[in-house]
């Protein structure tokens, strides 16, 4: 292992080269910020739409909405693009800002240790070596890994072919295979329609279903390319879609319990009676359109948009297949009403570890100042940051993706918003030539508790009205940190325009050994 003494390696350090890490790089970049390094576990930047390569593949918003603000595509061939499509959108960008330089690959890191000698982050990767920088953002994004373990007994004994949607093996010849598919969530509603003409037989295993509406997805023609590329046009568009979702979550967030709680209830009664007739329109067989059909409301878990899900069940190949998975055996997966379900592939489309759960977080993996250790807080304390980036005890550390952070609009929107919040710390920091800075301790307990007390109408949908059902929106301590209660203007000013003094900044020179801790706290440079 290497050690480093003196001056870190680079003044900024960002983890992760996916859509945050390459809108941190950018906007550092743009703020005069060259010295810089992402650091990036795979072999080339993009995130989930560089590792995620399996069939049908593609975006479930507008692709004019999954965009950075300072780089509109007007050239998107499809209204939903294809994930080779974003993947080179996410590469071009990079090109365009000088990211490629900057970045280093198959580079993952392990641990992160802030050297209180140093005043500075330690990272340790998964070689060995080490990268230390003044500063560091957390760029790793909502869906931090692939679940290793996917909760069902005899899961490593298959003998057959595994396939999973981060390391989809094309070379292997699907055609005629009797294939199993092992959850119904997003990545499972774009393969089932995709592989379904093509394999023999597949069978569709379902713990939960999912609501699925039709994708009104089309070719982009000529004419409309040259409207988006006109000045303005493109950003109107996104600021409408913004307007709509700024309503709705107003509407969670502010609206009183005592009128809330019914609505919320009527509302999802109506959208459930509603879409079960739509299943029923769609699906022939009357009980599997029943299967399909969920018993909880459109927003407790991620929805879906896809116009060939539901109607792959009309197909004499595709079935559905509800009973409890009992365990995963050499030659298929036995159900528990005892049913051996052979198979020659099973797709393993079960989740990921997500930035909200609190057993995301390893102990001794992140560590602040005086042994403060990220894992344990969250365990005891519960999931919270200031403005979802920064926690006090972790100074000059940013996240772009933390507690209570999603403002329910494109993802490149909120990282945009996290990252510009990012850099204007840092670029405080700098310009008080400090080369510490952290959130004040009380300023972050009381936007917690303020943030806390918002969420009560997004607490109450997903984890009393539809708190049977499993969804990553609810964690295992029963909270809802996915998702910021407030509306997405209303959260993005905030995030972006903090009170400099909610920070602490710190001279470079160390003060006195004697001098105490709380006279320190005191001063505001």
């Amino acid at each position: 292992m290497t050690e480093h003494t003196g001056k870190p390696q680079y003044e900024v350090a960002v983890i992760g080269a996916g859509p945050g890490g390459i809108a941190a790089g950018a906007k550092l970049r743009m703020s005069g910020i060259d010295d810089i390094v992402i650091l990036e576990r795979a072999d080339d930047v993009g995130g989930s739409w560089h590792e995620n390569r399996y069939p049908g593949i593609a975006v479930d918003v507008p692709s004019t909405t999954y965009q950075y603000s300072f780089a509109r595509n007007p050239r998107w061939t499809r209204f939903f693009a294809y994930g080779p499509e974003v993947k080179q959108y996410h590469s071009d960008v990079a090109r365009e800002y000088g990211l490629y330089e900057k970045t280093r690959f198959n580079s993952n890191v392990r641990r992160e240790i802030w050297d209180d000698a140093g005043r500075f982050w330690t990272l340790h990767l998964d070689d060995g070596a080490t990268v230390t920088a003044r500063f560091l953002i957390s760029a790793i994004g909502a869906f931090v890994r692939p679940k290793e373990d996917v909760g069902i007994a005899g899961a490593k004994s298959f003998r057959g072919k595994i396939q999973r949607p981060t390391s989809w093996d094309y070379d292997y010849e699907m055609a005629g295979k009797k294939v199993g598919i092992i959850g119904t969530g997003a990545s499972a509603v774009q393969i089932v329609p995709a592989i379904a003409p093509e394999v023999g037989t597949l069978a569709v295993f379902q713990r939960t279903p999912v609501w699925s509406v039709p994708k009104p997805d089309f070719v982009v023609p000529e004419a409309m390319k040259r409207g988006l590329a006109v000045p303005g046009v493109s950003a109107t568009i996104n600021g409408a879609a913004f307007v709509a979702v700024d309503l709705l979550l107003r509407l969670v967030s502010q609206t009183p319990g005592r009128y809330f709680r019914p609505a919320a209830g009527k509302f999802d009664a109506w959208m459930i009676a509603g879409y079960r007739r739509y299943v029923r329109r769609v699906v022939k067989d009357p009980q599997t359109a029943a299967k399909l059909s969920p018993d909880f409301g459109v927003l407790a878990k991620r929805p879906t948009m896809s116009t060939g899900y539901l109607p792959a069940y009309n197909r004499d190949n595709v079935t559905l297949i509800t009973d409890p998975i009992e365990k995963i055996t050499p030659t298929g997966v036995r159900t528990r009403d005892g049913v051996l379900h052979k198979l020659d592939v099973l797709i393993l489309a079960t989740g990921y570890e997500v930035f909200s759960d609190p057993e995301t977080y390893v102990p001794g993996t992140i560590v602040g100042r005086a042994g403060f250790d990220l894992a344990e807080f969250y365990r005891e304390q519960g999931l919270q940051a200031y403005q979802s980036v920064s926690v006090a005890g972790l100074p000059n550390r940013w996240t772009l993706v933390g507690p209570y952070s999603w403002s329910g609009t494109s993802w490149h929107a909120f990282v945009e918003t996290t990252a510009d919040h990012a850099v204007r710390a840092i670029t405080e920091t700098r310009s008080r030539r400090a080369d510490v800075c952290e959130v004040r301790p009380e300023v972050a307990a009381e936007y917690h508790q303020k943030i806390y007390e918002r969420a009560e109408g997004v607490r109450y949908y997903l984890c009393e009205l539809n708190g049977h059902v499993p969804t990553y929106y609810r964690n295992s301590q029963g909270d809802s940190t996915y998702v910021r209660p407030e509306s997405f203007f209303t959260a993005r000013r905030r995030t972006r325009k903090f009170p400099l003094d909610d920070y602490r900044y710190e001279a470079a020179a160390p003060a006195p050994a004697h001098q105490p801790e709380q006279a320190r706290d005191s001063v505001r440079p």
